[in-house]
């Protein structure tokens, strides 16, 4: 690639990058998009909750996308890793893997987030096709079968209440002592909903389709569907390099334009907000790029 300088970089070339790209290659902006072509939901069957795409596969939709975005010459794709960000004088210098280094005067950081697995044999295989994060992404799929939650505290207690809408039989796993309240404990006998404190030794499947749980003290219950809520981090440290700041919870900090806490720097999709959907990714990337469009726009004029 002779050019090294472009008005915005992308950082992550997924369903929220693309949609930022688009937004930006219409409005006649020079763009380069980064990307490693890994996504985090590569291992998920179907993606559904997006209108004109539902039920059709992460990589069908994200196939689409690029073919989309590919059609503006003013947009460009390098495949690729970013492994270092700094500020300049007039923008950002981004330097990947390779040592490539290009320059822009805006950066969209679309990199998503990396999930982290629990040390319990068969998660990690069942992750997105029956060991699933979002309702309103899988929870129609298997609605009125037998499920189970695997989280603790508080916001296992509000989650309970989400997916008791879809089933009715319902398990709550804290993989060790519970940590609710007496009234949330309450509540969910109420409701009979199941609590679990038992420890997980393993998740038995077949291709990643959950059979059953087996705890620690011996003891195993059959299931069809698991949801949980593990923790993540950055996909890597551009936001730390820049300085961006993060929320207590870990997201990219951003206002209602999406911009971070740098000047220049926006942030979109998985890594700013819990609410982790297609849907989300592409409305936002398509608004991050209008913004840093009209950003661009008062400079010049």
């Amino acid at each position: 690639m002779e050019n090294k300088n472009f008005d915005v970089i992308i950082i992550g070339g997924s369903y929220s990058g693309l949609s930022a790209g688009m937004s930006l290659g219409r409005s006649l902006r020079n763009v380069l998009i980064i990307d490693n072509g890994k996504p985090c939901n590569r291992q998920t069957p179907h993606s559904h909750n997006f209108v004109t795409h539902d039920g059709k596969t992460p990589a069908e939709i994200a196939k689409l996308a690029k073919e989309d975005v590919e059609k503006y010459d003013t947009v460009r794709f390098y495949n690729g890793t970013v492994v270092k960000t700094k500020k300049t004088t007039g923008g950002f210098e981004i330097e990947t893997s390779s040592g490539e280094k290009f320059y822009a005067k805006k950066l969209i950081l679309a990199s998503g987030v990396k999930d982290i697995m629990p040390d319990i044999p068969g998660f990690e295989e069942c992750w997105g096709i029956s060991v699933i994060h979002c309702p309103y992404c899988h929870g129609y799929e298997v609605k009125n079968e037998v499920t189970g939650i695997l989280y603790n505290g508080d916001m296992a207690y509000e989650f309970s209440k989400l997916i008791f809408n879809l089933t009715k039989t319902l398990t709550l796993f804290t993989n060790g002592k519970a940590s609710l309240s007496k009234e949330q404990v309450e509540k969910l006998d109420q409701n009979k909903i199941i609590l679990n404190e038992d420890e997980i030794e393993k998740i038995e499947h077949e291709k990643g389709s959950i059979q059953k749980i087996i705890f620690k003290n011996g003891k195993e219950i059959p299931l069809q569907a698991l949801y949980a809520k593990i923790p993540f981090e950055q996909n890597f440290n551009v936001p730390g390099d820049l300085g961006c700041e993060l929320t207590e919870h870990g997201f990219i900090k951003v206002d209602t334009m999406q911009k971070t806490t740098v000047p220049g720097v926006f942030a979109c999709g998985d890594n700013v907000t819990m609410m982790r959907s297609v849907a989300n990714a592409v409305a936002q990337g398509s608004f991050a790029g209008a913004v840093v469009n009209k950003e661009l726009a008062d400079e010049e004029f």
